[in-house]
């Protein structure tokens, strides 16, 4: 099962930022594996879990028909997610009920079939920064360009873009993170 990043959460308390008391979500992708009916998905789910959600993607079964073009296979794959997400919505809800409880966070669902991929009711946080004003002009000039529509689209944007052109750093980052919170478990209890 291949598994997202599982970032800790922090939160304000005494003498600065602290681990918040959110339970670990460490073996999210297990229980999900171990509670999601078989015929769900052709493998695997991914799952990605941050701070205030869980995002499970899971891979549906291939269409069989023939499709004269791309736009009639994508129209199809899509119809397919839809009726799939119809289908399972009562059961997704108690098993998201049931992870929400265990793991303190939102769940959000999503489905794959072929080059279409959709996530359904993901949560959207809002972000507050301070940014010096050569930062405020990158904004504003994708925001110019038409790039984003406001400088929060465009910061998103550019979030996004980090992401995909710095998956292995961030990996990385993630691993040595992940590291340093295993020693910090096993030090002494302050």
């Amino acid at each position: 099962m291949r598994r997202g990043w599982h970032g800790h959460g922090r939160g304000r308390g005494k003498g600065g930022w602290q681990q918040a008391d959110l339970p670990s979500a460490d073996d999210a992708a297990a229980w999900f594996e171990g509670r999601l009916p078989d015929e769900w998905f052709t493998g695997a789910p991914v799952v990605m879990v941050d701070r205030e959600e869980i995002i499970l993607v899971g891979e549906l079964p291939e269409l069989s028909g023939e499709f004269d073009d791309e736009a009639a296979r994508s129209a199809a794959e899509s119809g397919r997610i839809s009726r799939w997400r119809e289908q399972t919505r009562d059961e997704r809800i108690e098993i998201a009920r049931q992870a929400e409880h265990r793991y303190q966070r939102k769940v959000a669902w999503g489905a794959k079939l072929g080059s279409t991929e959709e996530l359904f009711t993901t949560i959207s946080v809002p972000v507050m920064t301070r940014l010096r004003q050569p930062e405020r002009l990158v904004l504003d000039t994708l925001v110019d360009a038409g790039v984003a529509r406001s400088r929060s689209e465009a910061l998103a944007w550019a979030v996004r873009l980090v992401g995909e052109h710095a998956e292995s750093w961030l990996d990385e980052l993630r691993d040595a993170m992940s590291t340093v919170d295993d020693l910090r478990s096993r030090g002494p209890e302050l």
